[in-house]
């Protein structure tokens, strides 16, 4: 009963800060409320690990401390739980994700439930720190919980498409069934029914790296598969099951490394499609500075 209220108020923070960081956006994942609870289930076993820490350490219970530790590496099997899941359920997307953009979501879950066990082990600090202030106690146990949690998913955050690169729209053309945006050809468009489809509502955007390392992040296959898809969610596509002629298009300029985006969204909407390619995440697998080597500031 010694450590009660530092047990307490250590494992309500890592909760909570899990609660904090558990999203259901655009992605419609994780589902609710059958993945919210499996995420706060484990936001509550890391919230534990991080609040006995503190008591076992002051108690010198040493091996305990190694135990808790071992349990902690089991949260890598969270990715792999969620790599499953979301594989699994590739097959019912009407633009796929791709394996990048899944690896870079199931490292983020279990990146999440270390960042409960942080929030957890500085409340379980500051509450033993601050022991004999009574109310106070809480006090602190409360702002250090709330800081931390907003300082670590700033730290989470990661760049996007409008941080790497300028997007603007982009007039598409036909020469003959080829589909045109600007010189690169994106795909053929063989019947005459689907080629009136996309004069009528298509929408094409460029998307200009900024930089060589920008330019080398963009040529990354995952990456151009999570804008495709993810355009895809914000907007809506204008397509079903087996219509291949509408299914979003990214091609690569090899000459100056631009991206383009070519699709038929489900209502033509000029802003919303250049705002949702802005807010396309830069996929942490992706990323390439070549400029950090000898050899790429010698071609830069």
């Amino acid at each position: 009963m010694k450590y009660i209220l530092t047990l307490v108020l250590a494992i309500l923070g890592g909760v909570l800060a899990r609660l904090y960081m558990l999203r259901r956006d655009y992605r419609q994942y994780p589902s609710y409320p059958q993945g919210w609870a499996i995420h706060l289930f484990l936001g509550f076993i890391g919230g534990a690990i991080g609040a006995i820490i503190v008591p076992a350490l002051l108690e010198g219970e040493y091996s305990a401390v190694s135990f808790l530790l071992l349990a902690a590496s089991q949260f890598r099997e969270v990715r792999n739980v969620e790599r499953q899941t979301l594989t699994s359920m590739e097959s019912t997307e009407m633009v796929k994700r791709g394996t990048a953009y899944i690896e870079g979501i199931a490292r983020v879950f279990e990146a999440r439930n270390y960042l409960a066990i942080w929030v957890a082990l500085a409340v379980a600090v500051s509450s033993e720190l601050f022991v004999d202030l009574r109310l106070w106690r809480v006090l602190v146990c409360v702002l250090v919980g709330v800081s931390l949690t907003v300082i670590l998913v700033k730290l989470m955050q990661g760049e996007q498409i409008s941080d790497i690169a300028t997007v603007e729209l982009s007039d598409l053309r036909f020469e003959g069934a080829l589909v045109m945006v600007e010189e690169t050809v994106m795909m053929n468009v063989g019947l005459p029914e689907s080629r009136l489809v996309y004069e009528e509502r298509a929408l094409a955007a460029v998307i200009r790296p900024n930089g060589p390392n920008a330019k080398a992040t963009l040529a990354n296959l995952g990456q151009m598969q999570a804008i495709a898809h993810d355009v895809s969610s914000m907007i809506g596509v204008y397509m079903d099951v087996g219509e291949q002629e509408f299914i979003p298009m990214v091609r690569r300029n090899p000459s100056h490394g631009s991206l383009y985006v070519l699709m038929v969204p489900s209502e033509r909407d000029e802003e919303a499609f250049l705002a949702a390619i802005r807010r396309v995440p830069v996929l942490e697998g992706a990323v390439r500075k070549p400029l950090t080597s000898i050899a790429g500031k010698m071609v830069d």
